[in-house]
């Protein structure tokens, strides 16, 4: 009796187990049926899309600079005596031969006519002596002496009239003034290292900049064939502060950076370009005629380097490596890997993997982010 009902109570369990698979597999989606519609068509994967397209790119070469004044000048005193006046004022915009201080001017114009006084009075005696000469009463020597005597005062006469110009400081170039380093009042002197004033040009400016010395060929090649334009950005590599022309590539290679100088120049006209300002240069080397572009968003990065997802005709996907030139202003310039017109992935690949089915969104133009 114990053993029959055993056998029940086992029937009834494996009745119950096979009940409770269905109705659990039913309710997962565990049924086979199921199971083989899942596997042969899983929904497509949204994305959006773009397509490649082909138009002229600029090719920059970036560097870090540092803005230099054209010209910088500072300006000492070249005789010795007090300060009178200071002519300009901190900060201010001069031309070439425009008064910037004074030195007080009486000793100079004291030592002046008395220099002028001696030389008048020599000549009067060379005068005598042509007389005396002619009358034989002097000798030939003693006319010369007189006469060296005459050309030495007459060039004492001119010395004293630059050391008096020198009492008039004015600007050796067109700039502008910076902070006073001198007061009024002060006895000044030849010897003194600071100067009075730095007048620096700001209109044109330079750039200084430096470049990996690998680009130096290609550099050379387009600076040969004619200007180079070079652009001066902001630290946010968004601003554009000016545009130039390269003007000299230095004549040596820095062995400890292997970098080459160069040095650019910039009209300034606004004033946006500053001495000792550090921006990012930007050298236009070339255009590439016709580049294949597509939005940067489309350039995936993995273990074996960059890649884009490529949508075929049948809207599946596949992995296709890429060789990237450039990525500027959000459009990255390909140099293998894609055609023209192909159509890509922009948005959406994290759920992608190569064979997987897209459902294509086309947002905007070609060329532009999809």
């Amino acid at each position: 009796m114990s053993m029959l009902n055993t056998q029940i109570n086992t029937k009834t369990s494996i009745i119950g187990l096979i009940c409770l698979s269905i109705i659990f597999g039913g309710i997962c989606g565990c049924h086979p049926s199921a199971g083989k519609s899942a596997a042969g068509g899983l929904p497509p994967v949204p994305v959006v899309a773009g397509h490649v397209v082909q138009k002229d790119v600029p090719l920059y070469l970036d560097g870090l600079g540092t803005v230099q004044a054209f010209n910088a000048v500072t300006i000492h005193v070249r005789v010795d005596g007090e300060l009178k006046k200071v002519a300009f004022t901190e900060g201010q915009d001069v031309k070439a031969g425009d008064v910037l201080a004074q030195i007080d001017p009486d000793p100079f114009r004291a030592a002046l006519a008395q220099v002028e006084a001696q030389l008048v009075n020599a000549r009067l005696d060379l005068q005598r002596d042509v007389e005396q000469l002619a009358a034989k009463i002097i000798s030939q020597q003693v006319f010369d002496t007189q006469q060296a005597l005459v050309n030495q005062l007459a060039a004492a006469v001119d010395s004293a009239r630059v050391q008096l110009n020198y009492t008039t400081i004015v600007s050796p170039i067109d700039g502008r003034v910076g902070i006073r380093l001198v007061d009024q009042g002060n006895i000044v002197h030849a010897t003194d290292a600071n100067g009075l004033v730095l007048v620096t040009q700001l209109k044109p400016i330079s750039v200084v900049f430096t470049l990996p010395e690998q680009m130096l060929p290609a550099i050379q090649k387009e600076h040969a064939g004619g200007d180079i334009a070079v652009v001066a950005v902001d630290r946010d590599n968004r601003t554009v502060l000016g545009t130039g022309r390269l003007a000299v590539i230095d004549n040596q290679i820095d062995v400890t950076t292997g970098t080459i100088r160069l040095k650019a120049t910039f009209p300034n006209e606004d004033l946006q370009l500053w001495p000792g300002q550090f921006v990012n240069a930007r050298l236009l080397l070339t255009t590439r005629k016709g580049g294949l572009v597509v939005p940067a968003a489309v350039v995936q990065r993995g273990p074996d380097g960059p890649y884009a997802f490529v949508v075929k005709d049948d809207q599946t996907v596949t992995i296709q490596p890429v060789k990237v030139a450039q990525i500027e202003n959000g459009e990255a310039l390909i140099d293998e890997g894609l055609h023209a017109d192909d159509e890509v992935v922009v948005d959406g690949q994290y759920r992608l993997q190569p064979g997987s089915k897209v459902k294509t969104a086309q947002v905007g133009k070609p060329g532009a982010a999809k």
